[in-house]
């Protein structure tokens, strides 16, 4: 049997130099690597992915006013027109349409797999890539539910953004499985999130309905960032709210962000009932119930809890009622 020679073919880690990620938005969308954005019809996935473009379009970073150099995005979308829906969208962002960039799909449609894809990016040194929705540029002639055909497809794609430096954002839809973890709501093979580097849910907050949560689901590269939130405004339009305190499963259930805030309300009323009560006992229970300390002290005040210090210890109580 004739030897193979695997010499050529072989890499030894000394040889490779160690680099560190950049950021597009830390810890959320990493540059040269894919990003997942998911989440159901309507929820504000494609509004977010906008605004951001926007945003850097002006040289401004997602989320904060921080400066950067002015970047140039392509955006492909298989659902909305882009004189009707894409270009009123962006003004009203305030985006420099003229770093705005789409690859023209009026006689072929543009494929994860398309050379002009790769040529585009080059050609423009965009740093952003959107791609809404990703199971439209998968390719007619891939099925996005079978591993073996998903895999060299965002393999290639992985290896492009890679190359360039950019981000890649794929938005996709969620299925219909309720009661899943988030995690496993992503249409298609789970071969596409294993692909990303980072995903993202998108999802209404019922309880306050002009506000969206953006939970991080998949980070491979840093800590998960913190859940936040951006509202739609029927008269002010998007903006970006901050840290947001919910879990992002009992969000796509429909049961909404204030369940935690409803149990906080509930344990102070209850500990509290008979009198003062220790704030270390109280922020202890909370503890075990999940219940954050930011959320506790919401509570607090709604429910005009007082703070009395005693012997260098806090305690806490319900306000007297005035018929008492």
């Amino acid at each position: 049997m004739k030897e193979l020679k695997i010499t050529s073919e072989l890499i030894y880690m000394d040889t490779i130099r160690a680099t560190e990620t950049k950021w597009l938005w830390y810890p959320y969308i990493p540059f040269g690597k894919i990003t997942v954005i998911q989440g159901d019809p309507g929820e504000g996935k494609t509004t977010l992915i906008l605004n951001i473009a926007a945003r850097l379009t002006q040289g401004i970073l997602p989320q904060s006013q921080e400066k950067c150099e002015p970047m140039n995005v392509i955006y492909q979308t298989a659902e909305d027109g882009l004189s009707d829906t894409v270009k009123p969208r962006l003004l009203s962002a305030g985006a420099d349409c003229s770093r705005i960039i789409v690859i023209n799909e009026s006689e072929r449609n543009v494929t994860m797999s398309d050379k002009r894809l790769e040529a585009a990016i080059a050609h423009t040194h965009a740093k952003l890539v959107i791609l809404d929705p990703l199971q439209a540029y998968i390719g007619s002639e891939v099925d996005m539910h079978r591993a073996n055909e998903i895999r060299p497809v965002m393999s290639h794609l992985a290896s492009i953004a890679e190359k360039y430096g950019c981000s890649v954002v794929l938005i996709g839809h969620m299925n219909k499985a309720m009661g899943m973890k988030s995690t496993y709501r992503g249409l298609g093979s789970i071969d596409i999130t294993a692909a990303a580097r980072s995903v993202l849910i998108v999802a209404r907050d019922k309880e306050n309905p002009n506000f969206r949560v953006v939970a991080h689901t998949k980070s491979s590269l840093a800590p998960e960032g913190k859940t936040v939130a951006f509202e739609l405004d029927p008269d002010s339009g998007f903006h970006f709210k901050g840290e947001y305190d919910c879990n992002i499963d009992e969000i796509l259930l429909g049961v909404g962000s204030m369940s935690k805030g409803r149990q906080a309300m509930e344990l102070l009323q209850e500990e509290l009932k008979d009198g003062e009560v220790s704030q270390k006992v109280i922020s202890a229970k909370a503890k075990y119930s999940r219940i954050s300390s930011r959320t506790l002290n919401e509570a607090k005040k709604i429910l005009g809890v007082k703070s009395v210090k005693r012997n260098g210890q806090w305690f806490w109580a319900l306000p007297k009622n005035e018929n008492e």
